[in-house]
């Protein structure tokens, strides 16, 4: 089988390395991350209307540029290299792809807009009681009239302080850890009842902590089936894993390549500490993680579309498998560093902080692992 790139998916690759590489520098990320806003908007303009990044993942009649997942692969493994806070997990991978299986007037009027720039999406799933059981949930939605009212609490919604919408998860029917009665909306995010609580995350990202308090939303915020949503939200995060992946993948390679920078220049008695053979060892032994990880995450990318069992068995495979490779290719970055490997003013601590956020995000090893022997155990 042939896993090369083909023309358009190589030249989407390099167009993203250049823009990144001129204009995402670390200084200028620091910086970023530094303001208040915790961005610079005009970085996701760019990725919009001069580069059509945005559109990767969308078809030519959405106005996208004809791919799917392996190109959300090839930006998300970009903006990994780069530890790019841009949104775009959340919004072209998350959010459009929730608009692409569900369709409808929804889809059709704000995927324009995610292609577009203008909106952005966060995921408000995860609950202080829920840990990666998707369907533990105590937000509920009650309908009211035509429409619906949102209770509840989401934990740690990445990007919510920069969305135009929140994708929300939430019980209509059923008690907290039923499979059953879970729907999923999609909600202007300055809607009166919807209280944020913006705060940085480690990794230098932005995150809110989200209440909804009797928050009316119109009917047509439902996506898919009332109740019956659980299976599509499965398939979007399991998605999201796969592109999460991709990112640590791409945190791996720079920490590998920094690494190796760093232990050409560093001399020890009197010669670089890469003559060593014991550091030559490790740094081979983070190379194999890094190309290890990345096959494993381009096959789970290939297996999306598969029956469910299989999707969530290949994508569990890859997340374990890159959860241990951004633990180990982390901490070794940081052992051959030494104490400047953890400091603000160099960038390999700033892609460890990256990696070991990336090894808990949409499940940690041990989860992934749990499930995939719960799926390959016979009936």
């Amino acid at each position: 089988m042939d896993f090369s790139y083909n023309e358009t998916q190589q030249m989407l690759r390099d167009t993203l390395a250049r823009f990144l590489g001129d204009t995402y520098d670390f200084e200028t990320r620091r910086k970023m991350v530094a303001s208040d806003s915790g961005r610079d908007p005009g970085v996701w303009r760019a990725l919009a209307t001069e580069l059509g990044i945005l559109g990767a993942p969308f078809s030519e009649e959405q106005g996208g540029l004809g791919g799917g997942a392996v190109e959300n692969m090839i930006v998300m493994e970009q903006l990994g290299e780069a530890i790019a806070i841009e949104p775009y997990l959340q919004t072209v991978v998350i959010g459009g792809g929730a608009l692409k299986a569900s369709g409808g007037a929804l889809a059709e009027a704000l995927i324009p807009q995610i292609i577009g720039g203008e909106a952005v999406i966060a995921f408000a799933y995860a609950e202080p009681q829920g840990r990666y059981e998707l369907h533990n949930l105590r937000t509920s939605a009650r309908r009211e009239g035509e429409g619906w009212v949102l209770n509840g609490h989401k934990a740690v919604v990445y990007a919510a302080p920069w969305a135009t919408h929140l994708l929300v998860t939430a019980r209509t029917g059923g008690s907290q850890r039923e499979q059953g009665g879970v729907s999923l909306f999609l909600v202007e995010a300055n809607r009166s009842g919807i209280v944020r609580r913006d705060y940085p995350t480690v990794d230098g990202f932005r995150a809110s902590e989200i209440y909804f308090e009797n928050a009316s939303v119109p009917g047509d915020a439902l996506i898919g089936e009332e109740g019956g949503a659980l299976p599509l939200i499965e398939r979007i995060v399991d998605e999201a894993t796969a592109a999460v992946c991709a990112e640590g993948v791409g945190v791996m390679r720079r920490l590998h390549a920094g690494t190796q920078d760093y232990a050409r220049q560093r001399k020890q008695f009197g010669r670089p500490i890469s003559d060593f053979q014991v550091l030559q060892h490790r740094m081979v032994d983070m190379f194999m993680e890094v190309e290890q990880s990345a096959s494993m995450t381009l096959m789970a990318t290939l297996k999306l579309d598969l029956p469910d069992a299989e999707r969530m068995a290949a994508v569990s495979q890859a997340k374990a498998k890159v959860g241990k490779g951004l633990k180990f290719t982390g901490q070794s970055a940081v052992q051959i560093h030494g104490g400047i490997g953890i400091t603000d003013e160099l960038a390999i601590g700033h892609y460890f902080k990256r990696a070991t956020m990336i090894e808990g995000q949409f499940g940690s090893i041990d989860h992934h692992l749990a499930r995939f022997e719960r799926l390959s155990m016979p009936d």
